[in-house]
């Protein structure tokens, strides 16, 4: 399905908008003019986010080894072995993203041609692909560090219902799509977890001492999903009724808009703030554990992304799929492994590494595929 006429027109419209000059592109065949356009689409958090993701990183990373009692502080509370401090922001994280879903359409959505299509493919990418490459990858490069690749399996099996829709928002992905995707995987992650955990992990490397409930599952997808869905719903039926669509998405989304990647940056400050020691005194297994997740999410997302392109997939609905498939739910990955294995095992380490590695390479994407959109009807 290619750009039509209109879309093009469209696109045109909105360089002209930015301040761009069309014929700009002959003028600087290094495609420098693109790339300052699409460095504009971003407001000031989102421009900048790649820097506040390393500081926030850094500073937590410091701020957790060196002060004294700063895990404990975050771990007063709990929730499905999950600090409640990391859920809140979660919560805040996901909750403005959907605020934004059009929740009256999704049936329309759904009944449109090639809707079928766009679910098979994300639930082979995410049900089967994506779990049996990371379990090879993990195998492939942590041999001798059976735990370690013990966590970083779990990462590859936990699909993601979160942040992808972070991303996938970043990245002018369809919203209402991402909404049915997100979905889908809250309830095949409640069926599927703990099977395709088990056959990875017990059948597949033989591995012992894993325990996981179906409820454990369902329950974190019900905190880490159902509650900021259920607000987002709610908020969105509620506020449209009483003052109307214009009002809700000129003023109200705009209000909340910057509340998501401030969620972000405050999860991953908590996060890594807890894990500091963890982190600085075994970085030498940190390198190592981030080199299977770095090809994880490379292979995953460039190989769905060439897939969408040869299939012609439309982009908004291409940056839906590439999303959900190389995005993982470190969160209840994160709960399983503390679950099974305990707060400071090396399996919960190697499931914390996943979002260090993660949130910066997948932000990367988000500027790669913008940059690709900025460039025409040929992506």
């Amino acid at each position: 399905m290619e750009n039509s006429s209109a879309e093009r027109k469209q696109q045109l419209a909105l360089d002209i908008a930015d301040g761009n000059d069309p014929s700009d592109a002959a003028k600087n065949p290094d495609g420098r003019t693109k790339l300052q356009g699409l460095f504009k689409q971003f407001s000031l958090l989102d421009r900048y986010l790649y820097v506040w993701i390393f500081i926030v990183m850094a500073v937590s990373i410091i701020f957790g080894y060196y002060v004294k009692g700063v895990k404990k502080a975050f771990q007063v509370a709990e929730i499905t072995s999950v600090s409640l401090p990391i859920a809140i922001g979660l919560w805040v994280m996901m909750y403005p993203v959907l605020c934004k879903v059009q929740y009256e359409m999704l049936g329309g959505v759904l009944r449109q041609a090639g809707s079928l299509k766009t679910i098979s493919l994300s639930i082979v990418l995410n049900w089967i692909v994506g779990p049996a490459l990371m379990t090879g990858l993990a195998w492939a490069t942590l041999p001798d560090l059976p735990d370690f690749r013990t966590g970083v399996i779990l990462v590859g099996i936990a699909r993601c219902i979160a942040m992808v829709l972070i991303w996938n928002d970043l990245a002018k992905g369809d919203a209402d799509y991402c909404a049915i995707l997100v979905a889908i995987n809250s309830i095949l992650q409640i069926i599927l977890f703990t099977p395709v955990a088990l056959l990875y992990l017990k059948v597949v490397s033989r591995g012992k001492g894993f325990h996981v409930s179906s409820w454990t599952v369902a329950r974190s997808v019900l905190l880490f999903l159902g509650v900021p869905l259920v607000a987002g719903v709610l908020t969105r039926l509620i506020l449209m009724n009483a003052f109307g669509r214009k009002w809700y998405e000129s003023k109200f989304l705009r209000f909340i808009g910057p509340w998501a990647l401030i969620g972000l940056l405050y999860t991953i400050f908590v996060m890594f703030s807890i894990q500091a020691h963890q982190i600085v005194d075994n970085i030498g297994h940190v390198v190592r554990v981030a080199v299977p997740l770095l090809l994880y999410f490379g292979i995953l997302f460039f190989g769905s992304l060439g897939i969408c392109r040869w299939l012609k997939v439309p982009y908004p609905l291409m940056v839906t799929q590439c999303f959900t498939a190389a995005s993982n739910n470190f969160e209840l990955a994160i709960a399983v492994a503390v679950g099974s294995f305990g707060i400071d095992s090396t399996q919960a380490l190697a499931a914390t590494i996943g979002p260090l590695i993660e949130v910066p390479v997948l932000l990367l994407f988000v500027y790669i595929v913008g940059f690709f959109q900025r460039k025409g009807p040929s992506v």
